[in-house]
């Protein structure tokens, strides 16, 4: 996980329901409500991230960086992992077990994707399978390997997975690791590090469990054809805004800022992010970082918004709310820090940020359910849902 100059928090604990009074941005600057957040489950090991399998079930799955997967259904988990893969998975710092995609058509073919980091630190993503007998178990002997991404270090290694609203698997790269990027990997477009990638899992090509896009940006000229964006640190977390489609990635930074980018989906229906370079290590935020002055900032993303390490050390990236449970934060882009424990949000069209929660949870991830409701994952070991008093 992202735990850049972060060391581990000590959760206060907090019972029942916690709301706080929040003002929001200068965007909307007159508007004020009441948001809770309700603990609805506790007692996991380190959980990095929580997601729903869009098959109707109303069940939630929660990643524990140790290896497991396990279910929770109206507040109550149940005992059995849905998948346990602890002794494939090198756990602890940033290592682990870090993301999970249900397939689009999960329904129907069963098929989820998980990312971490394998026994030698390289960065695994494997395809597996549900049981056709029992919901709630995995069949672990389906494993099918997808991609396998050595790590020349043992921190940035992104991990996250999401489906994008063009059925295609997009997978977020950290830069390798180490601190500045030594190797330059964001800005090569020949190795797959410091990227968001695009892959199609819905073919095979010999031995290689996936296809790739036509659309990629360096399909049939020089660079990786899986490569569908550059200039990145470690994206921990990124996420589709599931009315539009918009592309929100957080973007932990070295020793100055956090950022937060956006790619509006184009209104051709295409994918957004396509061929964009996020400026990592030419640019830190809005910045430059390598050289410290002057450096190229032509074709590069400005971040929607940053924030500088006075406020936090390590930004955890999370959604365009789209629910219908809190009015009040309806299409705004809910993020934190790891490290302060600072929920903040900003207008899904930009604009500056408001604080939502300052807490003192070591906030490892965000999640949403079926419904859009939003989540957010304690790493101390509790998932929290944002409520209205």
């Amino acid at each position: 996980m992202q735990t850049d100059h972060a060391a581990p928090r000590r959760i206060v604990a907090l019972l029942g329901t916690l709301a706080l009074l929040f003002t929001l941005g200068a965007s909307s600057a007159t508007a004020q409500s009441v948001v809770g957040l309700t603990r609805i489950a506790s007692g996991f090991d380190s959980p990095v991230f929580v997601t729903n399998a869009g098959d109707g079930s109303g069940r939630l799955f929660v990643v524990q960086q140790g290896g497991k997967i396990m279910i929770v259904k109206n507040g109550v988990t149940r005992p059995t992992p849905f998948l346990d893969i602890s002794d494939l998975v090198s756990s602890g710092g940033e290592q682990g077990l870090l993301g999970l995609a249900f397939h689009p058509s999960y329904r129907t073919n069963g098929y989820f994707y998980v990312d971490f980091t394998g026994v030698t630190g390289a960065t695994v993503i494997y395809r597996y399978q549900v049981s056709r007998t029992d919901p709630h178990v995995a069949i672990r002997s389906s494993a099918q390997k997808i991609l396998i991404i050595s790590q020349p270090y043992a921190n940035h290694n992104g991990g996250m997975l999401a489906f994008g609203r063009d059925g295609d698997l997009y997978i977020g790269m950290g830069d390798g690791g180490s601190g500045g990027d030594p190797g330059n990997r964001a800005q090569s477009i020949g190795t797959m590090l410091g990227k968001i990638l695009r892959i199609n899992v819905n073919g095979s090509v010999g031995t290689r469990h996936y296809l790739i896009p036509a659309g990629n940006p360096y399909v049939g000229r020089a660079g990786l054809d899986e490569i569908w964006s550059i200039g990145l640190r470690n994206p921990w977390r990124f996420s589709f805004d599931r009315l539009n489609g918009d592309l929100w990635i957080a973007d932990v930074g070295q020793d100055r800022y956090e950022e937060v980018d956006r790619s509006i989906a184009p209104s051709s229906g295409l994918s957004p992010g396509r061929n964009l370079n996020y400026g990592w290590r030419v640019m830190e935020g809005a910045h430059c970082y390598n050289p410290s002055t002057g450096c190229n900032r032509t074709g590069k993303v400005v971040p929607v918004v940053e924030y500088p390490h006075t406020q936090g050390c390590a930004i955890t990236g999370g959604y365009v709310y789209r629910g219908r449970q809190v009015p009040a934060i309806y299409a705004h882009y809910v993020f934190a820090d790891f490290c302060s424990g600072t929920i903040w949000m900003i207008p899904r069209t930009g604009g500056p940020k408001g604080v939502l929660f300052a807490t003192s949870m070591s906030i490892s991830s965000f999640g949403e359910d079926e419904s859009g409701e939003l989540y957010v994952v304690d790493h101390a070991g509790a998932i929290w849902k944002f409520t209205t008093r």
